[in-house]
């Protein structure tokens, strides 16, 4: 069991974020951080590149060490990589002017602590950037979503077909300034329901 979540379990994440119809929500979520960011779920460092000159620092946090193993080779001089728990960061209030979650909200097990700790390091005239995929407004898809779910959570690192992203993201103290949600191109399917937005920490 040990051997499938230290390597096999990193190795297939890895596969999945490679994806190369994923490249432009990346590119477009990324692009918006300022300041001092801070990357929830870094993985395998596959956003790193992307940041501007806008940026300050970035520090990317996981709980996977073989992950942090991967990103460690993209990662850039203005980056710092971090073995952490979403549920409990190990930074001071409003230490970060943005925060970061690119498929990652799926995978938290208490994503809504979590999201409360994102609140809490951001300044309050911060933001959360975020991409994830999630509950799917179909019948037919979210009924599958539902079946799903127990099994592809322990086949895929935890990660949740069926959460409700924006609901989550307001339940964790933000308000959701914009939001855009459609299928991945392609077919619509259990897996390509996609959230992606911008929230205020201001309370």
């Amino acid at each position: 069991m040990a051997f499938y979540r230290n390597y096999i379990v990193p190795c297939l994440t890895h596969l999945a974020m490679s994806n190369r119809r994923l490249g432009e929500y990346r590119q477009r979520t990324v692009s918006q951080a300022r300041g001092r960011v801070l990357e929830i779920g870094v993985g395998s460092g596959m956003n790193l590149s992307l940041y501007g000159r806008q940026v300050e620092r970035v520090c990317g946090i996981d709980p996977s060490a073989g992950l942090l193993r991967r990103a460690a080779a993209r990662r850039p001089a203005n980056a710092a990589l971090v073995e952490a728990s979403a549920e409990t960061l190990p930074f001071d209030k409003g230490s970060f002017d943005t925060v970061v979650t690119t498929w990652t909200l799926c995978t938290i097990p208490q994503v809504i602590a979590a999201l409360r700790e994102m609140h809490r390091v951001l300044r309050p005239d911060g933001r959360l950037l975020f991409v994830e995929h999630g509950l799917a407004p179909d019948r037919n898809i979210e009924r599958w979503q539902h079946r799903l779910t127990p099994c592809w959570r322990c086949l895929g690192g935890g990660c949740h077909l069926d959460r409700k992203i924006d609901d989550l993201i307001s339940a964790g103290g933000f308000r959701i300034a914009r939001l855009d949600t459609a299928y991945m191109q392609g077919r619509p399917s259990p897996f390509t329901f996609m959230y992606e937005g911008v929230a205020c920490a201001a309370s």
